[in-house]
Order: C-alpha cells, then sequence, then structure tokens
C-alpha cells in the first residue's frame, strides 16, 4: 500500500485531487456526485481518481449501483501515516 499511495499521489498529476478525495472520504462516505460537488471537480474527473483509488486498494464502494458510497479500506487506514506524510510534502 505505500508503494501505491506514493505511486497515486505523487507520480501522476492528479495527486492532488486524490489526496483532496481521501480527505473528504475521511470525514464521511460518499458518492461521485456528492464528491464532485464538494471538491468543485467535474464528475469524470472525479470517477477517474474514484477508479483509480479503488484499483489499487486504498477505497471500495459499496454493493449499490447506483449512487454508490465509496469508503477508505481498512489497508489504507493501517497506512495512513504514510498517506499524512506524502499530503504534508505536497502542500
Amino acid at each position: 500500500m505505500e508503494k501505491a499511495l506514493w505511486y497515486l499521489l505523487t507520480a501522476t498529476r492528479g495527486g492532488t485531487n486524490r489526496v483532496r478525495i481521501i480527505r473528504c472520504l475521511s470525514d464521511q462516505p460518499m458518492n461521485a456526485n456528492r464528491l464532485a460537488e464538494e471538491l468543485d471537480v467535474g464528475y469524470k474527473t472525479v470517477r477517474h481518481h474514484l477508479d483509480m483509488l479503488e484499483s489499487h486498494g486504498v477505497i471500495e464502494g459499496g454493493d449499490n449501483k447506483y449512487g454508490r458510497l465509496y469508503f477508505l479500506t481498512d489497508q489504507f487506514e493501517h497506512n495512513r501515516e504514510t498517506f499524512e506524510e506524502i499530503a504534508r510534502r505536497l502542500e
């Protein structure tokens, strides 16, 4: 997970938006539409970042396809310290 976080947040252009998404999901589960509104980012952009985060095990989606809520994974929570270190470096 540590390598995935470094890759997702620093080695690609969308790192800043992914940090913002993770911060929002730390407060509460949200669906893609709500995240787009909250972050003032396009829906398709949010969907792309959610797909990347989900494919690397950072987040997981609920069972419902419509209005699917996203949650941070337990695996991510075990590596939150690494996330916070990376986020500080990006600020």
